[in-house]
């Protein structure tokens, strides 16, 4: 597990952007696939909104994601080993790079066919709590024309990155510009943040 989180913050110190193919495992990646389908399926998820309780984008222009956030006291073995595994990955982020990590939220993000992310960063204006955005990917067998690519800008360069089971994300909430391409079948992920309180 430590040679997943080291690639992580190794290749976010190398290039903005960290990227490890494998830092969920098998097991814990289908579990949570399994459990964010049954979400999906019960209605239990709802439309994602844009800013925080005192800004919000009233026109719901910017996304058409639904969510639905992991609670530390939820019963389900999968999303307890996912959190336990971040607390882990922030202790090593910490270790490494001294980074103050303190506190971290969590949602599962839903994309149904038809839907998007345009163009934005991860910080809220009002509040700078977010440090570094953390996604990692639940969908088996994604191709290039499923559509669904994270794209993210460094320098008004577009890196895409394919969503893709097991596969993590890492950088600053505050300076990379990314968006969520249009999914073409339903594309499933969790997404969240590692905060200074």
């Amino acid at each position: 597990m430590q040679e997943s989180f080291d690639e992580l913050i190794d290749s976010y110190l190398q290039n903005q952007v960290g990227i490890s193919p494998f830092f969920l495992d098998k097991t814990l990646a289908a579990g949570l696939l399994a459990h964010a389908n049954h979400l999906h399926q019960s209605n239990t998820m709802f439309l994602a909104g844009i800013g925080n309780k005192k800004i919000k984008d009233a026109a719901q222009s910017m996304r058409s994601d639904k969510i639905h956030w992991l609670d530390k006291s939820s019963e389900n073995e999968f999303e307890q080993a996912f959190l336990l595994q971040v607390d882990q990955f922030i202790e090593r982020l910490n270790e490494t790079c001294y980074a103050g990590i303190n506190a971290s939220e969590f949602h599962y993000a839903v994309y149904e066919k038809g839907t998007y992310y345009k163009r934005h960063k991860d910080q809220f204006q009002d509040n700078f709590d977010r440090k570094f955005s953390l996604i990692t990917y639940l969908n088996t067998d994604w191709k290039d024309e499923d559509g669904g690519q994270l794209q993210t800008y460094q320098d008004e360069i577009p890196q895409k990155i394919q969503p893709h089971a097991q596969t993590a994300v890492l950088f600053k909430s505050n300076e990379t510009e990314h968006e969520v391409t249009l999914a073409n079948r339903t594309r499933m992920s969790i997404t969240g943040w590692l905060k200074r309180i």
